[in-house]
């Protein structure tokens, strides 16, 4: 008699589409995985354990201690994909880049 065993169930991949717009017109998009870490993010380490930290909740992230200047040249960041097979559709507008960056720990640092 041979007995099976079921590996755990691995939660799904996670798969988003980032995107920055500047008020110069500058776009930016990258593909974040995670869970295993990949796409085209130049972060995607520190990014997937960001997202992993706030459970893939954009609105949760940690903003790290940095000053930024207090110059206004908007910036909308969306996200796009799944988060361990939930669905997430994230938008936001960052007074700067600087902000952008800081204020999501670097996810929409690209």
């Amino acid at each position: 008699m041979s007995l099976s065993c079921l590996a755990p169930a691995q939660p799904p991949a996670s798969t988003l589409q980032l995107t920055t717009h500047d008020t110069a017109n500058r776009i930016g998009s990258v593909v974040l995985t995670c869970e295993p870490n990949g796409g085209t993010h130049p972060k995607r380490d520190k990014a997937c354990a960001v997202l992993a930290g706030a459970n893939g909740d954009f609105s949760k992230i940690n903003a790290r201690h940095q000053a930024c200047t207090l110059i206004y040249a908007p910036v909308d960041v969306t996200a796009v994909g799944t988060w361990r097979g939930k669905p997430v559709s994230f938008h936001a507008t960052y007074p700067n880049r600087c902000a952008a960056d800081r204020d999501s720990d670097d996810v929409f640092a690209f």
